[in-house]
């Protein structure tokens, strides 16, 4: 298997290319992913051949640009196990989609006096809307501590979430941490006392097969770029009683049923969500990205991650000064590592890291919560993806040791 996935490389050109006169090493995965030829051919194809707008047009073209646009939802509710195409929404991203159930679900049904319940490890993106929505209706944000290696506390989980819940909202694999949290747990508990499961899946959808139904949750979101398609494109998906419940967010044309003078009539979900002209180029390279993802086979994936991080983790944990945030248990994470050089600033150990050709991401991470959860300012992160190789984590390992060495002998 590990022979076949390093023959995929050949498939993204990018990574056919020389940084600071190193070849590259691209570990910035997590926040996003490189586009196989496949993926790109089919967004070229489709401006080349098919390019017009979806629906209500009897032409050709339009007929069959309509049909690959939703052809798409039926290809993205079978790779996440919806139970209908119906409950699949276009949306921007994982920011936009979780937005949409903070302002329309939640602007709907939460009252002053509940609660909203999250996690510290949670992405700005899965933070803010519940904070906005907190205060907009009188409801209360809370969150749920973490474990000492920075998995989510169940014990924590269950004490919080109490019969004042609306809302649970939680990642499935953190962007710092790289823990994957018990989702099918947390929902059992939040439906125990009559609340909603929203789960951001940014980091989890590239990484494993996602099956909504076995985790018995309400929402899920994700971003198309992180799993190597295009940009400016992402999933929502809902229960469908859920979203005939919500009210539309943006108006105009496509979400229309009837508009008369003084009254307008909505579509049925999906479409009465998306309104205007859709980034159909943005779905229609995401249904490739699909495809070349389960001709691999995402638990193929998930189990190749797992031994790259296998391979790369005891080795960077040897690294004295080096201090690793997250489970030490590659069966417990992603392919995230999060770091931090003793006596170093993040952002210097990546510059560092980039002049050896690797591409790692340094900052707060938008989860600047969980930097002050951890009492630090920031950290470095290196994020694995089905095209990287052992050999790009050994490259990762020397590159860390030689920048010690650098700065601890005063070379600036």
């Amino acid at each position: 298997m590990v022979k076949q996935m390093n023959d995929l490389i050949k498939d993204f050109p990018i990574l056919n290319q020389k940084v600071n006169d190193e070849q590259l090493v691209y570990l910035d995965n997590a926040a996003t992913t490189q586009k196989p030829r496949a993926v790109v051919d089919a967004v070229t194809n489709y401006y080349y051949h098919d390019n017009a707008n979806v629906h209500r047009g009897v032409h050709t073209l339009a007929e069959r640009a309509t049909a690959k646009f939703e052809g798409v939802r039926k290809k993205v509710a079978h790779f996440i196990n919806a139970p209908s195409e119906q409950e699949i929404i276009y949306t921007k991203g994982t920011t936009e989609a979780l937005n949409w159930i903070a302002a329309s679900y939640g602007r709907s049904f939460v009252k002053p006096g509940d609660e909203i319940v999250i996690s510290y490890m949670e992405h700005h993106s899965n933070l803010v809307p519940w904070q906005v929505l907190a205060k907009k209706n009188g409801a209360t944000l809370k969150y749920i501590d973490l474990l000492s290696d920075g998995q989510l506390d169940v014990a924590s989980a269950e004490k919080k979430i109490t019969d004042k819940t609306a809302i649970v909202s939680l990642a499935h694999a953190s962007n710092v941490l790289g823990v994957v949290n018990p989702i099918a747990k947390i929902a059992e508990i939040a439906h125990k006392h009559g609340a909603i499961m929203v789960v951001d899946g940014a980091q989890s959808t590239p990484h494993m097969k996602i099956d909504v139904q076995a985790l018995g949750i309400d929402f899920f979101a994700f971003s198309g770029h992180k799993l190597m398609a295009p940009t400016g494109i992402g999933i929502l998906w809902g229960k469908s009683e859920l979203l005939e419940q919500m009210p539309p967010l943006e108006f105009g044309g496509e979400m229309i049923d009837w508009v008369q003078l003084q009254e307008t009539t909505f579509k049925q979900s999906p479409w009465k969500f998306e309104g205007g002209t859709q980034n159909i180029a943005g779905v229609v390279g995401l249904g490739a990205a699909i495809d070349y993802l389960e001709n691999i086979g995402m638990k193929q994936i998930e189990s190749y991650e797992k031994s790259l991080i296998a391979s790369v983790l005891p080795e960077l944990a040897k690294i004295d000064g080096l201090e690793i945030y997250g489970p030490l248990d590659p069966a417990k994470r992603t392919g995230i590592i999060s770091f931090n050089l003793k006596g170093l600033h993040p952002h210097d150990v990546a510059t560092a890291l980039d002049m050896e050709g690797i591409a790692v991401r340094a900052g707060h991470h938008c989860a600047q919560p969980l930097m002050e959860y951890l009492n630090v300012a920031a950290t470095a992160r290196a994020s694995f993806y089905l095209y990287n190789t052992v050999e790009d984590g050994h490259r990762l390992v020397e590159a860390i040791k030689a920048t010690k060495e650098f700065f601890r002998n005063g070379i600036v």
